[in-house]
């Protein structure tokens, strides 16, 4: 599914024009479309007390056609406007037709009759800047909008809809301003905005709804940014054929571990074997061997040489290079730790030709961390390279703050992807997939209970897994990253938002998949 600037959505709209749908029919079908969401959750809306904020321009257009038809469905409809639209307005002219009880802003100096308005009614609709906002809110609009704020923040019981987006949250950006009320629902016309995917915009969008307002897809074909959906996904995961074995499915090497961190190659481990790879070998100091061999009975071993007891020493590398030559998908980095010798390793591995440098590779965790204190690291890997970051270790990567990288988190991930010419997964609520040629795939997931330790080695040992089993480094890092955050999704159904930990994903990849499956 496209995901869309403000230029982009105006583009499109403005070639739907000669096909027959200008902007007023465009208008009726997105007002429509939004008020059956609002009837289909609600179960019925004849009787609910309903108040719908309509701004000034389009949105608020989209909000008056919303009105009438939630009136005609026996709903008990206020409007609220920040000023008096123009009397040739069909939408406003229409609902005032219908007696509907209309209150101005401009007219509610002390805004007491919206307080009375947000405290009778059962759902309110913000239908006041949608794509508008672009600068600080200011005036009466700030005024309302904290009204709204205050009230659905004092009222657990208010549902509160954004039409398109919630005022105040920049469509491209993603920046919210402080006024900005949270959404318990957004219903998106046509195309999801890019910023409703941001780092400030994944907590005041609630659940998010696309509805259709009739735009022809072809349309939108020249956008390079999708948002991933269950049908595609379900699509691209590998095929289990029933006559198969273990070398059908792939194997996969983990490099990984260190003295502290033995808990990151263990699940990374697993996230490689729940994902379905047919054989997971997990390379470690020596030392540590008898320690994961208690933990990883499905697993097979190769012990390293060390630097120091539980630090795999840089010789280790060329112990590896004829071995990888037998696997289809090399992992490295969970947990490895960043002494010198780490450091010396990889440099080894990865930057000088081997026999297996054909084999696809992810760089997760301390990979990363070491990378980025190397000059011009990109330049010396090969091509058949993921790169998993988390926001912390892509500021390191560019040389920001993490801070920098989430407040622009898609124009980060497909700049770097394109400067170092790798695929990028920059991970964090709705994770980012980025390639080299500039497309961006989205994931639709944002979960709190994922935000604990070890959850990222989960989702590249997932990657990893898929990668051996035949798919493309974009679609072996898209399955990944939908299958981990919807089992992050039945994690959390299951556990609530506190409290689960990365182990308790590992059992709930085979059952993502199957519920993908079955959806076919």
């Amino acid at each position: 599914m496209k995901v869309v600037t403000v230029a982009q959505m105006r583009e499109i709209e403005e070639a739907a024009a000669p096909l027959g749908l200008p902007v007023d029919v465009l208008m009726e079908n997105a007002g429509l479309a939004f008020a059956r969401e609002v009837e289909g959750h609600a179960r019925g809306v004849a009787g609910r007390s309903i108040l719908v904020l309509a701004g000034p321009g389009n949105n608020g257009g989209d909000g008056l056609v919303a009105a009438r038809h939630l009136h005609d469905w026996g709903a008990r409809v206020n409007v609220y406007v920040l000023r008096e639209r123009e009397e040739d307005d069909p939408n406003y002219r229409a609902v005032r037709e219908r007696a509907v009880p209309v209150t101005t802003a401009r007219a509610d100096a002390d805004l007491q009759r919206l307080e009375e308005l947000l405290a009778a009614s059962d759902i309110v609709i913000d239908a006041l800047l949608g794509t508008g906002v672009s600068r600080p809110l200011q005036g009466v609009l700030r005024e309302v909008l904290l009204k709204v704020r205050q009230a659905h923040k004092s009222r657990p019981g208010l549902t509160l809809f954004a039409l398109d987006l919630p005022s105040g949250l920049d469509a491209d950006s993603g920046a919210v301003d402080v006024a900005c009320p949270p959404a318990d629902i957004t219903v998106t016309l046509g195309y999801p905005k890019v910023g409703l995917f941001s780092a400030a915009g994944a907590d005041v969008v609630g659940k998010i709804i696309v509805t259709d307002i009739g735009l022809p897809p072809e349309l939108a074909e020249g956008v390079d940014t999708d948002l991933m959906t269950s049908d595609w996904v379900a699509g691209v995961l590998p095929a289990r054929p029933l006559q198969s074995n273990k070398g059908t499915f792939g194997k996969v090497l983990v490099v990984a571990g260190s003295t502290n961190y033995t808990g990151a190659a263990h699940l990374a481990c697993l996230g490689a074997a729940r994902s379905g790879a047919g054989l997971v070998t997990l390379a470690i100091a020596r030392s540590l061997h008898p320690i994961m061999a208690a933990r990883l009975s499905e697993s097979t071993f190769l012990p390293l040489p060390e630097a120091e007891p539980g630090i795999i020493g840089a010789e280790a590398a060329q112990s590896l290079r004829e071995p990888l030559e037998g696997y289809d998908a090399l992992l490295v980095g969970c947990g490895m730790g960043q002494s010198s010798a780490a450091k010396e390793f990889l440099r080894a591995l990865l930057f000088a030709p081997a026999p297996g440098s054909a084999v696809h590779q992810v760089l997760d965790a301390d990979a990363l961390n070491n990378l980025a204190q190397m000059k011009r690291w990109w330049m010396r890997l090969g091509e058949l390279v993921v790169l998993t970051p988390h926001p912390g270790e892509m500021g390191r990567l560019l040389e920001i703050s993490a801070g920098e990288v989430q407040a622009d988190r898609l124009g980060h991930a497909r700049r770097a992807a394109g400067l170092w010419r790798k695929l990028v997964v920059l991970k964090g609520a709705h994770t980012i997939i980025a390639t080299a040629d500039g497309k961006v795939l989205i994931s639709p997931w944002a979960n709190p209970s994922l935000a604990t330790a070890g959850t990222g080695d989960v989702l590249a040992g997932a990657i990893a897994g898929f990668l051996a089993q035949g798919l493309s480094p974009h679609l072996a890092a898209a399955c990944g990253v939908y299958i981990h955050g919807l089992a992050g999704e039945m994690m959390r159904q299951q556990m609530g938002d506190a409290g689960s930990i990365a182990g308790d994903l590992l059992p709930l990849l085979p059952l993502a998949m199957k519920e993908l499956r079955s959806s076919l």
